[in-house]
Protein backbone atom coordinates (compact mmCIF):
# COMPACT_ATOMS: atom_id res chain seq x y z
CA UNK A 1 0.00 0.00 0.00
CA UNK A 2 1.12 3.26 -0.84
CA UNK A 3 1.52 6.73 1.49
CA UNK A 4 -1.16 9.38 0.71
CA UNK A 5 -0.65 12.73 2.75
CA UNK A 6 -3.03 12.03 5.06
CA UNK A 7 -1.94 9.24 6.37
CA UNK A 8 1.86 9.90 5.88
CA UNK A 9 3.56 9.42 9.77
CA UNK A 10 5.34 12.77 10.29
CA UNK A 11 7.85 13.37 12.74
CA UNK A 12 9.39 16.55 13.78
CA UNK A 13 12.81 15.76 14.10
CA UNK A 14 16.21 18.13 15.53
CA UNK A 15 19.31 18.36 14.06
CA UNK A 16 22.23 19.87 15.60
CA UNK A 17 24.42 21.09 12.86
CA UNK A 18 28.00 21.79 15.18
CA UNK A 19 30.84 19.86 13.89
CA UNK A 20 29.14 18.68 10.62
CA UNK A 21 30.24 19.35 7.10
CA UNK A 22 28.24 20.62 5.00
CA UNK A 23 27.32 18.41 2.19
CA UNK A 24 27.60 15.25 4.24
CA UNK A 25 24.89 17.02 6.37
CA UNK A 26 22.56 18.66 3.40
CA UNK A 27 22.11 15.29 1.98
CA UNK A 28 21.26 13.31 5.03
CA UNK A 29 18.84 16.26 6.09
CA UNK A 30 17.56 15.67 2.03
CA UNK A 31 16.73 12.16 2.96
CA UNK A 32 14.95 12.69 5.80
CA UNK A 33 13.10 15.28 4.26
CA UNK A 34 11.95 12.80 1.27
CA UNK A 35 11.14 10.08 3.84
CA UNK A 36 13.96 7.95 2.43
CA UNK A 37 15.07 6.37 5.71
CA UNK A 38 11.32 5.41 6.20
CA UNK A 39 9.96 1.85 5.14
CA UNK A 40 6.81 2.84 3.81
CA UNK A 41 8.83 5.53 1.25
CA UNK A 42 6.43 6.64 -1.51
CA UNK A 43 8.42 8.84 -4.29
CA UNK A 44 5.76 10.96 -5.39
CA UNK A 45 4.49 11.81 -1.63
CA UNK A 46 5.71 14.02 0.84
CA UNK A 47 6.05 11.48 3.65
CA UNK A 48 9.43 12.63 5.39
CA UNK A 49 9.97 14.17 8.97
CA UNK A 50 9.83 18.13 9.20
CA UNK A 51 13.36 18.81 10.35
CA UNK A 52 14.51 22.07 12.55
CA UNK A 53 18.46 22.51 11.99
CA UNK A 54 20.33 24.68 15.11
CA UNK A 55 23.82 25.73 15.40
CA UNK A 56 23.98 26.74 11.22
CA UNK A 57 26.97 29.05 11.84
CA UNK A 58 29.17 26.28 13.63
CA UNK A 59 28.68 24.23 10.15
CA UNK A 60 31.83 23.30 8.61
CA UNK A 61 33.25 23.27 4.67
CA UNK A 62 36.94 21.26 3.42
CA UNK A 63 39.69 22.24 1.39
CA UNK A 64 39.25 25.38 0.48
CA UNK A 65 35.43 26.12 -0.47
CA UNK A 66 35.04 29.10 1.98
CA UNK A 67 36.72 31.14 -0.72
CA UNK A 68 36.39 28.88 -4.11
CA UNK A 69 32.80 28.07 -3.69
CA UNK A 70 30.40 30.79 -5.72
CA UNK A 71 26.83 31.14 -5.15
CA UNK A 72 25.49 32.69 -8.36
CA UNK A 73 21.86 34.52 -9.08
CA UNK A 74 21.32 36.71 -11.62
CA UNK A 75 18.60 40.01 -11.35
CA UNK A 76 16.71 39.48 -14.28
CA UNK A 77 18.92 42.86 -15.60
CA UNK A 78 21.39 42.27 -18.39
CA UNK A 79 24.70 42.02 -17.05
CA UNK A 80 23.10 41.51 -13.94
CA UNK A 81 25.03 38.11 -12.75
CA UNK A 82 25.79 38.56 -9.35
CA UNK A 83 27.85 36.19 -7.35
CA UNK A 84 28.93 35.44 -3.70
CA UNK A 85 31.62 33.22 -2.12
CA UNK A 86 30.75 31.00 0.67
CA UNK A 87 32.61 33.17 3.12
CA UNK A 88 30.39 36.13 2.11
CA UNK A 89 27.19 34.43 2.27
CA UNK A 90 27.92 32.93 5.65
CA UNK A 91 28.45 35.96 7.16
CA UNK A 92 25.34 37.41 5.31
CA UNK A 93 23.25 34.62 7.34
CA UNK A 94 25.23 31.48 8.57
CA UNK A 95 21.28 29.60 7.90
CA UNK A 96 21.12 30.47 3.95
CA UNK A 97 24.10 28.79 3.71
CA UNK A 98 22.59 25.35 5.25
CA UNK A 99 19.34 25.84 3.55
CA UNK A 100 20.79 26.47 -0.17
CA UNK A 101 23.20 23.14 0.38
CA UNK A 102 19.65 21.18 1.28
CA UNK A 103 17.19 23.04 -1.00
CA UNK A 104 19.84 21.48 -4.11
CA UNK A 105 19.40 18.37 -3.35
CA UNK A 106 15.48 18.08 -3.16
CA UNK A 107 13.72 17.43 -6.30
CA UNK A 108 13.21 20.08 -8.69
CA UNK A 109 9.57 20.53 -9.03
CA UNK A 110 6.67 21.12 -6.90
CA UNK A 111 6.81 18.15 -4.79
CA UNK A 112 10.89 19.40 -4.11
CA UNK A 113 8.94 23.45 -3.40
CA UNK A 114 6.71 21.54 -0.57
CA UNK A 115 9.44 19.45 1.15
CA UNK A 116 11.57 22.21 1.36
CA UNK A 117 8.72 23.65 3.24
CA UNK A 118 9.39 21.14 6.02
CA UNK A 119 12.88 22.57 7.13
CA UNK A 120 13.17 25.10 9.44
CA UNK A 121 17.10 26.34 10.11
CA UNK A 122 18.24 28.16 13.00
CA UNK A 123 21.82 30.44 14.01
CA UNK A 124 22.08 29.39 17.51
CA UNK A 125 20.30 26.86 19.96
CA UNK A 126 17.13 28.66 20.34
CA UNK A 127 14.31 27.85 17.63
CA UNK A 128 10.59 28.36 17.30
CA UNK A 129 9.30 25.18 17.19
CA UNK A 130 9.47 23.53 21.24
CA UNK A 131 5.42 23.20 20.91
CA UNK A 132 6.00 20.43 18.56
CA UNK A 133 8.36 18.97 20.75
CA UNK A 134 11.28 17.78 17.82
CA UNK A 135 13.04 14.44 18.87
CA UNK A 136 16.94 15.38 18.93
CA UNK A 137 18.95 13.04 16.23
CA UNK A 138 22.38 12.10 15.77
CA UNK A 139 23.13 12.51 11.87
CA UNK A 140 25.80 9.97 12.22
CA UNK A 141 24.21 6.86 12.95
CA UNK A 142 22.07 7.62 9.55
CA UNK A 143 23.33 5.64 6.57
Amino acid sequence: MSVTKANADKQWVLVDAEGQTLGRLASKVAKLLRGKYKPSFTPHVDCGDNVVIINAEKINLTGNKWNDKTYIRHTGYPGGQRSLNATELFAKDPARLVEKSVKGMLPKNKLGAELFRNLKVYVGTEHGQEAQKPTAINLNELK
